[in-house]
């Protein structure tokens, strides 16, 4: 289920069932009169039952501190048994006491409140909880169809089914059914990421690595929330998460599990974009090596999956097909769904990287992704870069046309969610124009590609564009904006002017 699945949140965002943190107010079994359930001396009060609530064993607390709007569990059960409080006294206690324990006044021993629990036809634990009989394996329910929706790309399904489970858990106690809370948050990430907010996404990882328990399950939230932080461009973050988890591997001796192995390359992949190459590149021969010994498919194509991308961003896209094609191989035996569009799609990228590129070869692998892509919980991130490197397989070809409208509709799709997606499609649709002999609407979107650029942060794949975008902006008679590009893409490699040469 849900709770071994990477892919969110703070207590009070967008969550209508939240478990409450450990500062939270709770009723303690067995409360003093002074907490708001009146024990025996006020039981005194009643001299029509003065015996109802006795009782010689433990005794818990009938829920009655609940959210606004919401009904006492006795109270809920009675009303949906179509019963009066008469009716729910059955004679062998006063109306008036069956409104004080609907009103959380009173607390019957344990023999009569199963007896109550009897005539409301439910369980002793449905008065005590909220939570009813069939209540958790409906939640459950509605949590695999969200999961399976996510699964097949239905966002909005699966959204619906959140929502759905997110009210029923609003009005239940905090601290009931923990894990089913927390199978609906893990789902609620996956879904923030896959929408694109990364943010949301970010907020929900945070929260649930924070106070989860440290097992596998865990491991992959950690994954996840490294894969989240590199692709909003907080890269230091990305690569802080591995370092909090090694030392928890160790002490778990969960380092040689599918799991470490792919928190390892996403981490790796982070250090990478920082620009330590050669690190990273370590880290992933180091977890290639350990998922050839555990024999494990997932291991292995997600060790050999970055590997592939390492080497392609170093400018050796004929080094890293071969590691591609072997991690899409092992990836489809695993089911791959989302990683394996996804790597698919970054098997086209690297036939456009090829001297010379390849665009036929590139757009038939760019377009069966997008069928995968759509068919799985793929981010509308993934999408996006899937239609921009389309378009540029298409510009390549000469179908110039298509690659503008290709384009356009990126920049519809992502607005100023996605500033390095936007500015790379900005920068294609300048590429059209000057092919197509307009240098003025060519230098427009240029420029436009500079003010989405800006918002990118730093990393290789920014500095690259801003490169890229420096010689097409010489191109047009852009020199100001052209030397601002150069320079930029010096900064988001990490050089500095010296301050010995300025001052010299």
């Amino acid at each position: 289920m849900p709770s071994s699945t990477p892919n969110s949140p703070r207590p009070g965002r967008d969550q209508g069932g939240i478990r409450a943190g450990p500062g939270r107010d709770r009723v303690p079994t067995g409360a003093s009169p002074g907490s708001g359930v009146l024990g025996e001396a006020a039981m005194r009060e009643d001299p029509v039952r003065q015996n109802e609530g006795r009782g010689s064993g433990p005794q818990r607390a009938l829920p009655h501190d609940r959210p606004r709007g919401a009904r006492a569990p006795v109270r809920s059960a009675r009303l949906r048994a179509g019963l009066t409080q008469t009716d729910a006294a059955g004679g062998e206690m006063s109306t008036a006491y069956v409104s004080r324990i609907e009103a959380g006044q009173r607390r019957p021993d344990p023999a009569l409140l199963q007896r109550l629990a009897g005539r409301l036809g439910t369980t002793v634990e449905e008065l005590l909880t909220g939570v009813g009989p069939e209540q958790e394996p409906e939640l459950r329910t509605r949590l695999a169809w969200a999961e399976l929706a996510l699964t097949s790309g239905d966002l909005a399904d699966a959204e619906t089914h959140l929502d759905d489970a997110a009210g029923t858990l609003a009005g239940l106690d905090d601290d009931t059914l923990p894990d089913v809370r927390r199978d609906a948050l893990v789902l609620r990430a996956r879904l923030r990421e896959a929408l694109g907010d990364l943010d949301g996404a970010i907020l929900l990882l945070e929260d649930l690595t924070a106070r989860g328990t440290e097992d596998l399950g865990w491991l992959e939230l950690l994954t996840a929330l490294s894969r989240c932080y590199r692709e909003a461009g907080d890269l230091a973050r990305a690569a802080e998460v591995g370092e909090r988890a090694a030392g928890v591997l160790d002490e778990l001796g969960l380092g040689g599990s599918d799991e470490a192995i792919a928190l390892t390359v996403t981490v790796a992949a982070a250090h990478f974009e920082r620009g330590d190459v050669a690190h990273a590149a370590r880290m992933c021969r180091r977890a290639i090596d350990l998922a050839e010994r555990l024999d494990s498919p997932r291991a292995r194509a997600s060790a050999y999956w970055n590997a592939s991308v390492i080497e392609s961003q170093r400018g050796r896209p004929a080094a890293a097909m071969p590691l591609a094609r072997h991690a899409l191989t092992l990836l489809q035996q695993a089911s791959g769904g989302r990683n394996q569009a996804r790597l698919r799609n970054q098997l086209g990228l690297m036939h456009l990287k090829l001297d010379p590129p390849d665009p036929v070869t590139a757009l038939a692998e760019l377009r069966r992704a997008e069928e995968e892509l759509r068919s799985s919980d793929a981010s509308t991130v993934d999408l996006a870069l899937n239609r921009v490197w389309q378009a540029r397989a298409c510009l390549l070809q000469g179908r110039h046309d298509e690659a503008g409208v290709w384009a356009e509709e990126v920049l519809g799709a992502v607005g100023d969610s996605a500033p390095f997606v936007a500015a790379d499609a900005h920068v294609l649709v300048g590429e059209v124009a000057l092919h197509q002999g307009h240098a003025g609407a060519a230098r427009a979107a240029f420029q436009r590609a500079v003010m989405a650029l800006s918002a990118a942060g730093a990393d290789r794949q920014v500095a690259q564009l801003w490169f890229d975008l420096g010689g097409l902006l010489e191109g047009v008679g852009e020199a100001d904006l052209a030397l601002d590009a150069f320079r930029r893409a010096a900064a988001s490699t990490g050089l500095q002017a010296s301050r010995q040469r300025l001052h010299a």
